[in-house]
């Protein structure tokens, strides 16, 4: 539990982005789900702080489009709309070929050892499939790949347009299931060959394929229906 304080005063930036990390994630597994809401009391409750750091949190998630204030309701979850996600998904394309131009960092003994288990984690899965690990597992590749961009402002629309777009993956995996771990199996190597090479450019068009061959399949598995 993080410590509680005794006041309303200003949280540290660090208290506020480990609430709005695991709002997050809740929304990303689906934990919480569209039309749910989030009660600042009971989170701060929860956390053990003021209800300060949970409204900027939660202030901060509202930015992403996850979550709104409705009158006379309060917070709730909402979901993105068909056209949100694709030009989430536009959007992602044209970062990931940024990732080896502006500013990336050092490709480190510390980053292929990191690939190498994720790669052995998406094998697991493949032969023992279970939709949250699978989740799990990329939002770990997506901060892996994250941490290679020195950018700081392609470095904060990466995250921003991941989290916008995880909890359809968690969607998609439990409809689809082994299949997206052998095509994150295939993703991986890719991206653990690039690592040993040091080409961070290589990971990012390789970024770049597989997201949008993911695209592809949420268009199938989600979006077809609705004309967004």
């Amino acid at each position: 539990m993080i410590t509680p304080r005794q006041d309303d005063s200003p949280e540290p930036k660090s208290l506020v982005d480990t609430i709005q990390q695991e709002i997050l994630q809740r929304i990303c597994f689906l934990d919480y789900r569209a039309g749910d809401q989030l009660k600042e009391a009971e989170l701060a409750a929860e956390f053990g702080v003021s209800r300060t750091p949970v409204r900027d949190a939660i202030s901060r998630i509202s930015h992403l489009g996850l979550v709104e204030t409705r009158n006379g309701v309060g917070t709730v979850v909402v979901s993105l709309s068909a056209a949100q996600i694709r030009h989430v998904y536009e959007m992602r394309l044209e970062l990931a070929s940024l990732i080896g131009i502006l500013s990336p960092r050092t490709v480190t003994q510390a980053d292929r050892d990191a690939g190498a288990r994720l790669l052995a984690d998406a094998q697991t899965l493949w032969g023992d499939f279970d939709a949250r690990r699978y989740v799990e597992v990329n939002h770990q590749l997506h901060g892996l790949i994250a941490s290679l961009i020195g950018n700081n402002a392609l470095q904060s629309f990466w995250w921003q347009t991941y989290y916008q777009a995880a909890s359809t993956w968690y969607k998609v995996a439990k409809q689809l299931g082994p299949d997206v771990a052998q095509a994150l199996v295939a993703e991986l190597e890719d991206i653990t060959t690039a690592l040993d090479l040091g080409d961070v450019a290589a990971i990012g068009f390789i970024q770049r394929t597989h997201i949008g061959y993911g695209y592809r399949r949420i268009e199938t598995q989600l979006l077809s229906p609705e004309q967004g």
